[in-house]
Protein backbone atom coordinates (compact mmCIF):
# COMPACT_ATOMS: atom_id res chain seq x y z
CA UNK A 1 0.00 0.00 0.00
CA UNK A 2 2.82 2.32 0.92
CA UNK A 3 4.55 1.56 -2.35
CA UNK A 4 1.39 2.05 -4.29
CA UNK A 5 0.68 5.28 -2.47
CA UNK A 6 4.28 6.37 -3.03
CA UNK A 7 3.95 5.52 -6.74
CA UNK A 8 0.75 7.47 -6.99
CA UNK A 9 2.29 10.38 -5.19
CA UNK A 10 5.13 10.42 -7.67
CA UNK A 11 2.73 10.68 -10.62
CA UNK A 12 2.14 14.24 -11.89
CA UNK A 13 -1.24 15.87 -11.15
CA UNK A 14 -3.48 15.87 -14.22
CA UNK A 15 -4.57 19.21 -15.82
CA UNK A 16 -8.18 19.59 -16.74
CA UNK A 17 -8.82 21.88 -19.73
CA UNK A 18 -12.33 22.89 -20.98
CA UNK A 19 -12.62 23.12 -24.83
CA UNK A 20 -15.27 25.32 -26.61
CA UNK A 21 -17.28 23.27 -29.02
CA UNK A 22 -18.87 24.99 -32.08
CA UNK A 23 -22.53 24.18 -32.85
CA UNK A 24 -23.19 21.72 -35.57
CA UNK A 25 -23.59 22.99 -39.14
CA UNK A 26 -26.94 21.25 -39.31
CA UNK A 27 -28.52 24.09 -37.34
CA UNK A 28 -27.40 26.84 -39.71
CA UNK A 29 -30.17 26.21 -42.31
CA UNK A 30 -33.11 26.35 -39.83
CA UNK A 31 -31.67 29.48 -38.27
CA UNK A 32 -31.37 31.21 -41.66
CA UNK A 33 -34.89 30.13 -42.59
CA UNK A 34 -36.17 31.46 -39.30
CA UNK A 35 -34.47 34.80 -39.88
CA UNK A 36 -35.80 35.04 -43.45
CA UNK A 37 -39.31 34.16 -42.31
CA UNK A 38 -39.12 36.72 -39.55
CA UNK A 39 -37.96 39.38 -41.99
CA UNK A 40 -40.71 38.48 -44.45
CA UNK A 41 -43.24 38.62 -41.65
CA UNK A 42 -41.99 42.00 -40.58
CA UNK A 43 -42.03 43.29 -44.17
CA UNK A 44 -45.51 41.84 -44.71
CA UNK A 45 -46.76 43.51 -41.55
CA UNK A 46 -45.13 46.77 -42.57
CA UNK A 47 -46.51 46.55 -46.16
CA UNK A 48 -49.96 45.31 -45.17
CA UNK A 49 -52.68 47.82 -45.78
CA UNK A 50 -56.35 47.96 -44.92
CA UNK A 51 -58.84 45.20 -45.58
CA UNK A 52 -61.87 46.55 -47.40
CA UNK A 53 -65.23 45.19 -48.52
CA UNK A 54 -66.77 46.00 -51.93
CA UNK A 55 -70.34 45.09 -52.85
CA UNK A 56 -71.24 44.22 -56.44
CA UNK A 57 -74.37 42.98 -58.18
CA UNK A 58 -72.52 39.89 -59.41
CA UNK A 59 -69.14 38.22 -58.96
CA UNK A 60 -68.65 37.60 -62.69
CA UNK A 61 -64.92 37.36 -63.48
CA UNK A 62 -63.81 37.64 -59.80
CA UNK A 63 -61.81 34.80 -58.20
CA UNK A 64 -60.29 34.48 -54.71
CA UNK A 65 -56.49 34.98 -54.57
CA UNK A 66 -56.42 35.52 -58.36
CA UNK A 67 -58.27 38.74 -59.05
CA UNK A 68 -56.02 41.74 -58.46
CA UNK A 69 -56.81 45.27 -57.32
CA UNK A 70 -55.16 47.94 -59.47
CA UNK A 71 -54.79 51.66 -59.10
CA UNK A 72 -53.52 53.48 -62.21
CA UNK A 73 -52.60 50.04 -63.57
CA UNK A 74 -50.38 49.30 -60.50
CA UNK A 75 -51.21 46.25 -58.36
CA UNK A 76 -52.20 47.44 -54.86
CA UNK A 77 -54.03 44.38 -53.53
CA UNK A 78 -55.90 41.17 -54.26
CA UNK A 79 -59.26 39.58 -53.57
CA UNK A 80 -59.14 37.44 -50.42
CA UNK A 81 -62.77 36.40 -50.09
CA UNK A 82 -66.20 36.36 -51.75
CA UNK A 83 -69.50 35.98 -49.89
CA UNK A 84 -73.17 36.80 -50.27
CA UNK A 85 -74.86 39.53 -48.30
CA UNK A 86 -77.44 38.64 -45.69
CA UNK A 87 -80.36 39.49 -47.98
CA UNK A 88 -78.69 37.62 -50.88
CA UNK A 89 -79.01 40.63 -53.20
CA UNK A 90 -75.35 41.64 -53.23
CA UNK A 91 -71.95 39.99 -53.53
CA UNK A 92 -69.47 41.07 -50.85
CA UNK A 93 -65.89 40.99 -52.09
CA UNK A 94 -63.15 41.19 -49.45
CA UNK A 95 -59.84 42.62 -50.62
CA UNK A 96 -56.51 43.05 -48.88
CA UNK A 97 -54.69 46.18 -49.97
CA UNK A 98 -51.09 47.26 -49.56
CA UNK A 99 -50.04 50.07 -47.24
CA UNK A 100 -49.48 52.31 -50.25
CA UNK A 101 -53.20 52.10 -51.09
CA UNK A 102 -54.27 53.22 -47.63
CA UNK A 103 -54.14 56.88 -48.66
CA UNK A 104 -56.61 56.40 -51.52
CA UNK A 105 -59.28 54.35 -49.76
CA UNK A 106 -61.41 57.36 -48.92
CA UNK A 107 -65.12 58.04 -48.85
CA UNK A 108 -65.44 58.89 -52.56
CA UNK A 109 -63.11 56.18 -53.93
CA UNK A 110 -64.75 54.19 -56.72
CA UNK A 111 -64.26 50.52 -57.63
CA UNK A 112 -65.38 48.66 -60.76
CA UNK A 113 -64.59 45.39 -62.50
CA UNK A 114 -62.54 45.70 -65.68
CA UNK A 115 -63.62 43.14 -68.23
CA UNK A 116 -63.85 43.20 -72.05
CA UNK A 117 -66.48 45.72 -73.13
CA UNK A 118 -67.26 46.19 -76.82
CA UNK A 119 -69.60 48.98 -77.86
CA UNK A 120 -70.15 50.96 -81.05
CA UNK A 121 -68.31 53.97 -79.73
CA UNK A 122 -65.46 52.41 -77.75
CA UNK A 123 -63.67 49.15 -76.96
CA UNK A 124 -62.06 48.65 -73.56
CA UNK A 125 -60.65 45.92 -71.37
CA UNK A 126 -59.21 43.81 -74.17
CA UNK A 127 -56.07 43.12 -72.13
CA UNK A 128 -58.20 41.10 -69.69
CA UNK A 129 -58.74 38.46 -72.37
CA UNK A 130 -55.23 37.19 -71.47
CA UNK A 131 -54.63 38.38 -67.90
CA UNK A 132 -58.17 37.95 -66.62
CA UNK A 133 -60.55 40.46 -65.11
CA UNK A 134 -59.38 42.74 -62.32
CA UNK A 135 -60.85 45.40 -60.04
CA UNK A 136 -59.79 48.95 -60.78
CA UNK A 137 -60.06 51.81 -58.33
CA UNK A 138 -60.09 55.57 -58.68
CA UNK A 139 -59.56 58.02 -55.85
CA UNK A 140 -61.56 61.15 -55.21
CA UNK A 141 -61.01 64.33 -53.24
CA UNK A 142 -62.37 63.26 -49.86
CA UNK A 143 -60.03 62.85 -46.85
CA UNK A 144 -62.38 60.64 -44.79
CA UNK A 145 -61.16 57.00 -44.60
CA UNK A 146 -63.62 54.32 -45.65
CA UNK A 147 -63.57 50.50 -45.52
CA UNK A 148 -66.90 49.54 -47.09
CA UNK A 149 -67.65 50.54 -50.69
CA UNK A 150 -70.36 50.03 -53.29
CA UNK A 151 -68.80 49.02 -56.59
CA UNK A 152 -69.82 50.46 -59.94
CA UNK A 153 -71.49 48.13 -62.43
CA UNK A 154 -70.01 50.08 -65.38
CA UNK A 155 -66.78 52.04 -65.72
CA UNK A 156 -66.83 55.66 -64.57
CA UNK A 157 -66.33 58.56 -66.98
CA UNK A 158 -63.29 58.18 -69.16
CA UNK A 159 -60.07 59.46 -67.72
CA UNK A 160 -58.39 62.41 -69.37
CA UNK A 161 -55.02 64.06 -69.26
CA UNK A 162 -54.11 67.18 -67.32
CA UNK A 163 -53.88 69.39 -70.42
CA UNK A 164 -57.29 70.36 -71.64
CA UNK A 165 -60.67 71.66 -70.59
CA UNK A 166 -63.84 69.96 -69.33
CA UNK A 167 -67.11 71.28 -70.78
CA UNK A 168 -70.64 70.30 -69.71
CA UNK A 169 -73.30 70.30 -72.42
CA UNK A 170 -77.04 70.34 -71.70
CA UNK A 171 -79.63 68.91 -74.10
CA UNK A 172 -83.14 67.50 -74.21
CA UNK A 173 -81.71 64.13 -75.19
CA UNK A 174 -78.29 62.70 -76.03
CA UNK A 175 -79.29 61.50 -79.47
CA UNK A 176 -76.80 58.95 -80.77
CA UNK A 177 -73.86 60.37 -78.80
CA UNK A 178 -72.15 57.65 -76.77
CA UNK A 179 -69.29 57.40 -74.33
CA UNK A 180 -65.99 57.99 -76.11
CA UNK A 181 -67.60 59.73 -79.11
CA UNK A 182 -65.27 62.22 -80.85
CA UNK A 183 -65.47 66.01 -80.53
CA UNK A 184 -64.65 68.04 -83.67
CA UNK A 185 -63.58 71.63 -84.29
CA UNK A 186 -63.67 72.55 -88.00
CA UNK A 187 -63.76 68.79 -88.76
CA UNK A 188 -60.55 68.18 -86.76
CA UNK A 189 -60.85 65.81 -83.80
CA UNK A 190 -59.92 67.75 -80.66
CA UNK A 191 -61.53 65.77 -77.81
CA UNK A 192 -64.04 63.12 -76.79
CA UNK A 193 -67.14 62.50 -74.68
CA UNK A 194 -66.17 61.26 -71.23
CA UNK A 195 -69.54 61.05 -69.48
CA UNK A 196 -73.27 61.40 -69.98
CA UNK A 197 -75.95 61.36 -67.30
CA UNK A 198 -79.43 62.61 -66.50
CA UNK A 199 -79.99 65.56 -64.23
CA UNK A 200 -81.61 64.83 -60.83
CA UNK A 201 -85.10 65.56 -62.18
CA UNK A 202 -84.60 63.53 -65.34
CA UNK A 203 -85.67 66.46 -67.51
CA UNK A 204 -82.37 67.03 -69.33
CA UNK A 205 -79.17 65.22 -70.22
CA UNK A 206 -75.72 66.39 -69.18
CA UNK A 207 -72.94 65.39 -71.58
CA UNK A 208 -69.38 65.97 -70.39
CA UNK A 209 -66.74 66.43 -73.07
CA UNK A 210 -63.03 66.96 -72.67
CA UNK A 211 -61.22 69.14 -75.20
CA UNK A 212 -57.51 68.35 -75.32
CA UNK A 213 -54.86 71.03 -75.22
CA UNK A 214 -53.87 73.14 -77.02
CA UNK A 215 -57.26 73.06 -78.78
CA UNK A 216 -59.05 74.01 -75.56
CA UNK A 217 -58.24 77.66 -76.24
CA UNK A 218 -60.85 77.60 -79.02
CA UNK A 219 -63.62 77.03 -76.48
CA UNK A 220 -64.83 80.60 -75.80
CA UNK A 221 -68.04 82.35 -74.93
CA UNK A 222 -68.88 82.51 -78.62
CA UNK A 223 -68.67 78.72 -79.04
CA UNK A 224 -71.72 76.76 -80.09
CA UNK A 225 -71.94 72.95 -79.73
CA UNK A 226 -74.22 70.71 -81.78
CA UNK A 227 -74.88 67.02 -82.28
CA UNK A 228 -72.94 65.85 -85.34
CA UNK A 229 -74.00 62.22 -84.98
CA UNK A 230 -74.68 60.10 -88.01
CA UNK A 231 -75.95 61.65 -91.23
CA UNK A 232 -77.99 64.82 -91.10
CA UNK A 233 -80.38 64.50 -94.05
CA UNK A 234 -83.07 67.15 -94.34
CA UNK A 235 -85.67 67.59 -97.08
CA UNK A 236 -87.77 70.71 -96.70
CA UNK A 237 -88.66 73.95 -98.46
CA UNK A 238 -84.96 74.80 -98.73
CA UNK A 239 -84.24 71.61 -100.67
CA UNK A 240 -82.17 68.53 -99.87
CA UNK A 241 -79.34 68.98 -97.33
CA UNK A 242 -76.79 66.32 -96.38
CA UNK A 243 -74.21 66.95 -93.65
CA UNK A 244 -71.81 64.68 -91.79
CA UNK A 245 -68.47 64.95 -90.01
CA UNK A 246 -66.63 61.67 -90.51
CA UNK A 247 -67.15 57.92 -90.68
CA UNK A 248 -66.55 57.67 -86.91
CA UNK A 249 -69.27 60.25 -86.28
CA UNK A 250 -71.62 58.36 -88.59
CA UNK A 251 -71.09 55.09 -86.71
CA UNK A 252 -70.60 56.18 -83.10
CA UNK A 253 -71.96 59.70 -83.02
CA UNK A 254 -70.05 62.87 -82.34
CA UNK A 255 -70.17 66.50 -81.26
CA UNK A 256 -68.88 69.51 -83.17
CA UNK A 257 -68.40 73.12 -82.12
CA UNK A 258 -67.46 76.42 -83.72
CA UNK A 259 -67.81 80.11 -82.96
CA UNK A 260 -71.22 81.49 -83.82
CA UNK A 261 -71.19 83.90 -86.80
CA UNK A 262 -71.21 87.55 -85.81
CA UNK A 263 -70.01 86.92 -82.26
CA UNK A 264 -66.53 88.28 -81.53
CA UNK A 265 -66.37 87.48 -77.82
CA UNK A 266 -63.25 85.30 -77.77
CA UNK A 267 -62.96 85.26 -73.97
CA UNK A 268 -61.85 81.78 -72.86
CA UNK A 269 -64.15 79.96 -70.46
CA UNK A 270 -62.96 78.05 -67.37
CA UNK A 271 -63.06 74.29 -67.08
CA UNK A 272 -66.54 73.08 -66.18
CA UNK A 273 -68.34 75.75 -68.22
CA UNK A 274 -71.83 74.88 -69.41
CA UNK A 275 -73.17 75.19 -72.95
CA UNK A 276 -76.34 74.18 -74.76
CA UNK A 277 -76.10 71.18 -77.07
CA UNK A 278 -78.12 71.88 -80.23
CA UNK A 279 -79.60 69.23 -82.49
CA UNK A 280 -77.77 70.35 -85.63
CA UNK A 281 -75.48 73.03 -87.00
CA UNK A 282 -78.35 75.11 -88.37
CA UNK A 283 -79.88 75.57 -84.93
CA UNK A 284 -76.48 76.17 -83.34
CA UNK A 285 -75.47 79.10 -85.57
CA UNK A 286 -78.96 80.63 -85.68
CA UNK A 287 -79.63 83.75 -83.58
CA UNK A 288 -80.97 83.12 -80.07
CA UNK A 289 -84.63 82.16 -80.12
CA UNK A 290 -85.60 83.88 -76.92
CA UNK A 291 -88.77 83.00 -75.07
CA UNK A 292 -91.47 81.45 -77.29
CA UNK A 293 -94.94 82.93 -77.75
CA UNK A 294 -97.82 80.59 -78.53
CA UNK A 295 -100.53 81.35 -81.10
CA UNK A 296 -103.43 79.46 -82.65
CA UNK A 297 -104.78 79.38 -86.19
CA UNK A 298 -108.15 77.97 -87.29
CA UNK A 299 -108.25 76.35 -90.74
CA UNK A 300 -111.33 75.10 -92.55
CA UNK A 301 -109.36 73.33 -95.29
CA UNK A 302 -107.63 69.99 -95.31
CA UNK A 303 -104.11 70.11 -93.84
CA UNK A 304 -102.88 66.78 -95.05
CA UNK A 305 -99.09 67.02 -95.10
CA UNK A 306 -98.83 69.41 -92.15
CA UNK A 307 -97.19 67.76 -89.15
CA UNK A 308 -95.90 68.93 -85.75
CA UNK A 309 -92.46 70.45 -86.22
CA UNK A 310 -93.33 72.05 -89.56
CA UNK A 311 -91.86 75.56 -89.86
CA UNK A 312 -93.82 78.76 -89.48
CA UNK A 313 -92.46 81.51 -91.74
CA UNK A 314 -93.05 85.25 -91.67
CA UNK A 315 -92.41 86.71 -95.15
CA UNK A 316 -90.04 83.83 -95.84
CA UNK A 317 -88.21 84.00 -92.47
CA UNK A 318 -88.49 81.00 -90.15
CA UNK A 319 -89.82 82.34 -86.84
CA UNK A 320 -91.40 79.27 -85.26
CA UNK A 321 -92.75 75.76 -85.60
CA UNK A 322 -96.03 73.89 -85.36
CA UNK A 323 -96.65 72.34 -81.93
CA UNK A 324 -99.93 70.48 -82.38
CA UNK A 325 -102.89 69.99 -84.73
CA UNK A 326 -106.30 69.44 -83.10
CA UNK A 327 -109.69 68.71 -84.63
CA UNK A 328 -112.58 70.98 -83.57
CA UNK A 329 -116.31 71.02 -84.34
CA UNK A 330 -118.43 74.02 -85.38
CA UNK A 331 -121.98 73.43 -84.10
CA UNK A 332 -123.55 76.19 -86.22
CA UNK A 333 -122.03 75.27 -89.57
CA UNK A 334 -121.59 71.56 -88.80
CA UNK A 335 -117.99 71.61 -89.92
CA UNK A 336 -114.74 70.26 -88.52
CA UNK A 337 -112.15 73.04 -88.44
CA UNK A 338 -108.53 72.32 -87.58
CA UNK A 339 -106.83 74.19 -84.74
CA UNK A 340 -103.08 74.59 -85.31
CA UNK A 341 -101.01 75.65 -82.30
CA UNK A 342 -97.59 77.08 -83.04
CA UNK A 343 -94.68 78.44 -81.00
CA UNK A 344 -93.31 81.71 -82.38
CA UNK A 345 -89.94 83.23 -81.53
CA UNK A 346 -90.33 86.96 -82.19
CA UNK A 347 -86.63 87.63 -81.62
CA UNK A 348 -85.88 85.78 -84.86
CA UNK A 349 -87.31 88.79 -86.65
CA UNK A 350 -84.18 90.69 -85.61
CA UNK A 351 -84.22 94.44 -85.87
CA UNK A 352 -87.79 94.47 -87.19
CA UNK A 353 -89.04 93.03 -83.92
CA UNK A 354 -87.03 95.57 -81.91
CA UNK A 355 -88.54 98.47 -83.83
CA UNK A 356 -92.09 97.11 -83.55
CA UNK A 357 -91.56 96.29 -79.88
CA UNK A 358 -90.35 99.79 -79.07
CA UNK A 359 -93.50 101.25 -80.62
CA UNK A 360 -95.77 99.12 -78.42
CA UNK A 361 -97.07 99.54 -74.91
CA UNK A 362 -95.12 99.19 -71.69
CA UNK A 363 -96.33 95.72 -70.71
CA UNK A 364 -94.61 92.90 -72.56
CA UNK A 365 -97.69 90.72 -73.09
CA UNK A 366 -99.79 93.73 -74.14
CA UNK A 367 -96.96 94.74 -76.47
CA UNK A 368 -97.02 91.31 -78.13
CA UNK A 369 -100.80 91.40 -78.52
CA UNK A 370 -100.66 94.95 -79.87
CA UNK A 371 -97.96 93.97 -82.34
CA UNK A 372 -99.98 91.03 -83.69
CA UNK A 373 -103.11 93.18 -83.79
CA UNK A 374 -101.41 95.85 -85.90
CA UNK A 375 -100.12 93.23 -88.35
CA UNK A 376 -103.56 91.57 -88.62
CA UNK A 377 -105.16 94.97 -89.34
CA UNK A 378 -102.67 95.44 -92.20
CA UNK A 379 -103.67 92.12 -93.78
CA UNK A 380 -101.55 89.52 -92.00
CA UNK A 381 -103.04 86.06 -92.53
CA UNK A 382 -101.91 82.50 -92.00
CA UNK A 383 -101.87 80.09 -94.93
CA UNK A 384 -100.90 76.47 -95.35
CA UNK A 385 -98.60 76.27 -98.36
CA UNK A 386 -96.65 73.45 -100.00
CA UNK A 387 -92.96 73.34 -99.17
CA UNK A 388 -91.95 73.19 -102.85
CA UNK A 389 -93.07 71.90 -106.23
CA UNK A 390 -91.37 68.60 -105.50
CA UNK A 391 -92.86 68.42 -102.00
CA UNK A 392 -96.43 69.39 -102.77
CA UNK A 393 -97.68 67.04 -100.03
CA UNK A 394 -95.48 68.63 -97.36
CA UNK A 395 -97.03 71.81 -95.96
CA UNK A 396 -95.80 74.65 -93.79
CA UNK A 397 -97.48 77.70 -92.26
CA UNK A 398 -96.85 81.03 -93.98
CA UNK A 399 -97.61 84.35 -92.27
CA UNK A 400 -97.87 86.96 -95.01
CA UNK A 401 -99.77 90.10 -95.99
CA UNK A 402 -102.56 89.45 -98.50
CA UNK A 403 -103.62 92.50 -100.55
CA UNK A 404 -107.34 93.26 -100.54
CA UNK A 405 -108.18 90.67 -97.90
CA UNK A 406 -111.39 91.18 -95.97
CA UNK A 407 -111.02 92.55 -92.39
CA UNK A 408 -110.94 89.92 -89.66
CA UNK A 409 -111.77 90.07 -85.99
CA UNK A 410 -108.86 89.92 -83.53
CA UNK A 411 -109.09 89.54 -79.76
CA UNK A 412 -105.96 90.95 -78.05
CA UNK A 413 -107.01 89.37 -74.72
CA UNK A 414 -107.25 85.82 -76.03
CA UNK A 415 -104.80 83.32 -74.59
CA UNK A 416 -103.23 82.17 -76.75
CA UNK A 417 -103.60 84.76 -79.48
CA UNK A 418 -105.50 83.64 -82.56
CA UNK A 419 -104.22 84.70 -85.99
CA UNK A 420 -106.83 84.79 -88.79
CA UNK A 421 -106.31 82.44 -91.71
CA UNK A 422 -106.91 82.60 -95.47
CA UNK A 423 -107.35 79.80 -98.01
CA UNK A 424 -104.12 78.96 -99.76
CA UNK A 425 -103.57 79.06 -103.51
CA UNK A 426 -102.97 75.35 -103.37
CA UNK A 427 -106.76 74.86 -103.27
CA UNK A 428 -107.22 76.83 -106.50
CA UNK A 429 -104.43 74.85 -108.10
CA UNK A 430 -106.02 71.60 -107.00
CA UNK A 431 -109.39 72.68 -108.40
CA UNK A 432 -107.78 73.60 -111.73
CA UNK A 433 -105.97 70.28 -111.85
CA UNK A 434 -109.24 68.47 -111.13
CA UNK A 435 -110.94 70.43 -113.95
CA UNK A 436 -108.15 69.57 -116.40
CA UNK A 437 -108.25 65.94 -115.39
CA UNK A 438 -112.05 65.92 -115.86
CA UNK A 439 -111.71 67.33 -119.39
CA UNK A 440 -109.03 64.80 -120.21
CA UNK A 441 -111.27 62.06 -118.87
CA UNK A 442 -114.15 63.30 -121.10
CA UNK A 443 -112.08 62.98 -124.26
CA UNK A 444 -112.91 59.96 -126.49
CA UNK A 445 -109.52 58.48 -125.97
CA UNK A 446 -110.63 55.00 -127.01
CA UNK A 447 -112.00 56.24 -130.35
CA UNK A 448 -108.91 58.37 -130.96
CA UNK A 449 -106.71 55.42 -130.20
CA UNK A 450 -108.74 53.22 -132.59
CA UNK A 451 -108.50 55.75 -135.46
CA UNK A 452 -104.85 56.29 -134.71
CA UNK A 453 -104.24 52.59 -134.94
CA UNK A 454 -106.03 52.44 -138.33
CA UNK A 455 -103.99 55.39 -139.61
CA UNK A 456 -100.78 53.69 -138.54
CA UNK A 457 -101.81 50.51 -140.33
CA UNK A 458 -102.60 52.45 -143.52
CA UNK A 459 -99.27 54.25 -143.30
CA UNK A 460 -97.57 50.91 -142.88
CA UNK A 461 -99.24 49.60 -146.09
CA UNK A 462 -98.21 52.72 -148.04
CA UNK A 463 -94.64 52.42 -146.88
CA UNK A 464 -94.63 48.77 -147.82
CA UNK A 465 -95.90 49.58 -151.35
CA UNK A 466 -93.25 52.24 -151.69
CA UNK A 467 -90.60 49.81 -150.54
CA UNK A 468 -91.76 47.09 -152.93
CA UNK A 469 -92.66 49.18 -156.06
CA UNK A 470 -91.26 52.67 -156.02
CA UNK A 471 -87.86 51.94 -154.56
CA UNK A 472 -86.81 49.38 -157.25
CA UNK A 473 -88.05 51.75 -160.01
CA UNK A 474 -86.15 54.63 -158.48
CA UNK A 475 -82.99 52.52 -158.33
CA UNK A 476 -83.37 51.66 -162.07
CA UNK A 477 -83.93 55.35 -162.95
CA UNK A 478 -80.87 56.40 -160.99
CA UNK A 479 -78.80 53.75 -162.80
CA UNK A 480 -80.02 55.01 -166.21
CA UNK A 481 -79.31 58.61 -165.25
CA UNK A 482 -75.81 57.64 -164.20
CA UNK A 483 -75.21 56.01 -167.61
CA UNK A 484 -76.59 59.07 -169.47
CA UNK A 485 -74.35 61.41 -167.52
CA UNK A 486 -71.36 59.23 -168.37
CA UNK A 487 -72.16 59.41 -172.07
CA UNK A 488 -72.63 63.20 -171.88
CA UNK A 489 -69.35 63.56 -170.09
CA UNK A 490 -67.53 61.68 -172.84
CA UNK A 491 -69.33 63.72 -175.51
CA UNK A 492 -68.31 67.11 -174.14
CA UNK A 493 -64.74 66.14 -173.48
CA UNK A 494 -62.20 68.92 -174.01
CA UNK A 495 -60.61 67.44 -177.17
CA UNK A 496 -63.88 66.45 -178.88
CA UNK A 497 -65.29 68.30 -182.02
CA UNK A 498 -68.46 69.08 -180.13
CA UNK A 499 -66.49 70.85 -177.47
CA UNK A 500 -64.70 72.99 -180.13
CA UNK A 501 -68.00 73.86 -181.79
CA UNK A 502 -69.49 74.84 -178.44
CA UNK A 503 -66.63 77.23 -177.77
CA UNK A 504 -67.16 78.94 -181.14
CA UNK A 505 -70.87 79.29 -180.48
CA UNK A 506 -70.07 80.77 -177.08
CA UNK A 507 -67.71 83.38 -178.63
CA UNK A 508 -70.26 84.31 -181.30
CA UNK A 509 -72.95 84.73 -178.67
CA UNK A 510 -70.64 86.94 -176.60
CA UNK A 511 -70.00 89.24 -179.63
CA UNK A 512 -73.70 89.41 -180.36
CA UNK A 513 -74.50 90.42 -176.81
CA UNK A 514 -71.79 93.09 -176.91
CA UNK A 515 -73.29 94.60 -180.12
CA UNK A 516 -76.76 94.58 -178.62
CA UNK A 517 -75.49 96.30 -175.47
CA UNK A 518 -73.71 98.99 -177.64
CA UNK A 519 -76.89 99.53 -179.70
CA UNK A 520 -78.96 99.88 -176.58
CA UNK A 521 -76.55 102.42 -175.06
CA UNK A 522 -76.45 104.40 -178.35
CA UNK A 523 -80.24 104.58 -178.65
CA UNK A 524 -80.38 105.66 -175.03
CA UNK A 525 -78.17 108.64 -175.90
CA UNK A 526 -79.57 109.32 -179.44
CA UNK A 527 -83.19 108.24 -179.67
CA UNK A 528 -83.58 110.32 -182.89
CA UNK A 529 -81.39 107.72 -184.64
CA UNK A 530 -84.49 105.59 -185.08
CA UNK A 531 -85.74 108.24 -187.59
CA UNK A 532 -82.58 109.83 -188.95
CA UNK A 533 -80.19 106.89 -188.82
CA UNK A 534 -76.79 106.71 -187.20
CA UNK A 535 -74.42 109.59 -187.67
CA UNK A 536 -71.12 109.16 -189.52
CA UNK A 537 -68.97 110.13 -186.62
CA UNK A 538 -70.48 107.39 -184.52
CA UNK A 539 -69.72 104.63 -186.93
CA UNK A 540 -66.16 104.22 -185.67
CA UNK A 541 -67.47 103.62 -182.20
CA UNK A 542 -69.18 100.43 -183.23
CA UNK A 543 -67.46 97.69 -181.27
CA UNK A 544 -67.74 95.39 -184.27
CA UNK A 545 -65.78 97.79 -186.43
CA UNK A 546 -63.29 98.49 -183.68
CA UNK A 547 -62.81 94.76 -183.11
CA UNK A 548 -62.36 94.15 -186.89
CA UNK A 549 -59.97 97.08 -187.42
CA UNK A 550 -56.44 95.72 -187.95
Amino acid sequence: MDERAAAVAELPAPRIETRRRLPSLVWIVPIIALLVGASLLVNALRAAGPRITISFQTAEGIEVDKTLIKYRNVVVGHVSGIALSQDHTQVLVTADLTRSAQAVTMLDTRFWVVRPRIALGAISGLETLISGAYISMESGVSTTPQRHFVGLESPPPLAHGPNGKLVVLEAQDAGSVSLGAPVYFRRVRVGRVINEELDPRGARVHVEVFVDGPYDRFVTRASRFWNASGIDLALDSAGLRLQTQSLAAVLAGGIAFESAPGLIDETPVPSGARFALYRNEQEAVAPPNGEPRYVQMRFTQSLRGLAPGAPVEFIGVDIGKVISIDLDYDVKQHRFPLIVTAALYPERMGRAYQVLRDNGTAEHEDRMAGLVGQLVARGLRAQARPASLLLARQLYISLDFIPGVAPAAFNPRAAPLEIPTAPADIEKLQRRLESILAKIDALPLASLAHHGDESLQELHRVLRDVDEGVVPSAEAALLSARQTLGTLDRTVAEDSPLSERLREVSSEAERTLRSVRFLTDYLGRHPEALLRGRRAEDVDRNPERVEKTP
